[in-house]
This record gives C-alpha cells, structure tokens and sequence, in this order.
C-alpha cells in the first residue's frame, strides 16, 4: 500500500511538472503566424493595422491589433484577446460574432498566464495565435 502511494505521489508531482512547462512554454509563433495569415489577414491586414481587404465591408472597423499592449498601459492583454478569439468576448461584426472560424480553434487544450499570473485555459491554436500577436506589438509613440 505504502508502494503506490509514493508512486501516486510520483505520478502527481509530474502532472504538475508537465502543466507549469506547459504554462511557460509551448507558444510557437510561426504557427500563429501562419494560422493568422490564414484567418486573420483578410480583415485585419497582413500587417495587423485593421486594413485587409475585407475591413471596408464590415460594419465595425477591425482593431489594430499592432497597439494592443499600447492601449493597455505597455502589457499585452492575454486574457482579452484569448476570450475574444474564443468567443468569450464576443464582437459583433458584419451581422455575425467574431471569430468567423471560433470552431476550428477549439480543443487541444492548453494554460497561458496573463501578466497578473492568472492561469487561463485555451486552445493551442489560439495559444499559438497570441504568441504571434505578441510580436507584431509596436512601441508606445
């Protein structure tokens, strides 16, 4: 009895490992760069200044998504622009909530922390998607 105990204990300490890593790392912005060209671009340009080639026909104008830390004080909003992309913050644009393709971001589960520390679960895609998000930032003017 003694015996499973400590490797159920074992066991445990390593879960905890794998999920602390996961929280830390696993981001890959190449991907997120390719998922954002493939889904994103259209309205909100290749650039990220809310001019792709669809912008003109929504009927609310697409964010910069290059000043969102900017608009928030210097920190990137990790936990805004998961739950928009998700759909936990929805936008209404162009008669239907944003994001167009919510569905396809869906499983594979991971955690990110915001800049408070709080731990928010998400989709790896979508993880991949703030990573990349991350680096289009441009300087505070």
């Amino acid at each position: 009895m003694r015996k499973s105990c400590i490797s159920g204990q074992t066991a445990a300490l390593a879960l905890i490992a794998t999920m602390a890593g996961t929280m830390v790392a696993g981001q890959d912005a190449d991907a997120g760069a390719r998922l954002y060209e493939r889904h994103c671009a259209t309205c909100h340009g290749l650039d990220g200044e809310g001019h792709g080639p669809m912008a003109g026909i929504l009927v609310i104008e697409p964010t910069d998504l290059t000043s969102l830390a900017a608009q928030d004080e210097g920190t990137f909003p990790v936990l805004r622009v998961i739950q928009r992309i998700d759909g936990r913050d929805p936008l209404v644009a162009h008669g239907s909530p944003m994001p167009v393709y919510g569905d396809f971001f869906e499983g594979d589960d991971t955690a990110l922390k915001t800049a408070s520390g709080q731990t928010v679960m998400t989709s790896r895609a979508i993880a991949d998607l703030v990573a990349f998000l991350e680096t289009m930032q441009t300087a505070e003017e």
